[in-house]
């Protein structure tokens, strides 16, 4: 196990160093995205103006506030909770976000599925796993909105964060193959068959 800071963006080759269990602090920047935004993007054709290109999104909605815009909140935007959502059902957004908009690393909770890991695998990617209720953490390394598009959508817009020391999270997929959730799954099923066996009862 290893820790490394990443300032975004980054090349296919630093997520390739990555490996499940490793540890990730990322500077610079991140974009906040959900389902609302990927299904703008994905199904009907919307574009946006930022270069997603090496960079990490974060499954999120923000609550946010609205103030005049300022060299403090460029956005017109002031952070007051950041969270993480649950990634599962943006499944189906991994690969076209890797392909369309070149995406390398994906921060969410609760991991993502065999799409996903085939993308990660094919593409050079990495799931970076949070834990969840950890809002009010995640929010203290999150400096400035930077910048928004796509606010008609609010506050599923596509958002671009100035972070600083952000993390450190868990690489729970890498561009290996490995996934901690199929690991954990095959675990309980194996302890499940010893649990069972030792009962007398036949899986």
């Amino acid at each position: 196990m290893a820790h490394y800071n990443l300032p975004t963006p980054v090349s296919e080759s630093d997520i390739r160093k990555l490996r499940i269990n490793d540890t990730v602090t990322l500077q610079n920047t991140l974009f906040g995205i959900r389902d609302a935004t990927q299904i703008h993007l994905f199904d009907k054709g919307r574009k946006t103006r930022f270069d997603l290109h090496g960079h990490a999104v974060i499954h999120t909605a923000p609550n946010v506030r609205k103030v005049a815009v300022s060299e403090e909140f460029p956005a017109g935007y002031q952070a007051i909770c950041i969270g993480t959502t649950t990634s599962d059902r943006m499944e189906r957004f991994t690969r076209p976000l890797m392909t369309e908009n070149g995406v390398r690393m994906i921060v969410g909770k609760g991991g993502m599925r065999e799409e996903s890991a085939a993308a990660f695998q094919e593409i050079g990617g990495v799931y970076l796993a949070i834990i969840g209720g950890t809002a009010a953490l995640e929010t203290t390394w999150i400096e400035q909105i930077e910048d928004v598009d796509m606010d008609d959508l609010n506050p599923e817009s596509l958002w671009r964060f100035k972070i600083k020391d952000f993390g450190p999270l868990l690489v729970a997929m890498d561009s290996h193959g490995g996934s901690i959730y199929q690991e954990v799954k095959s675990d309980v099923a194996r302890n499940k068959e010893a649990v069972l066996k030792s009962l007398g009862i036949s899986s």
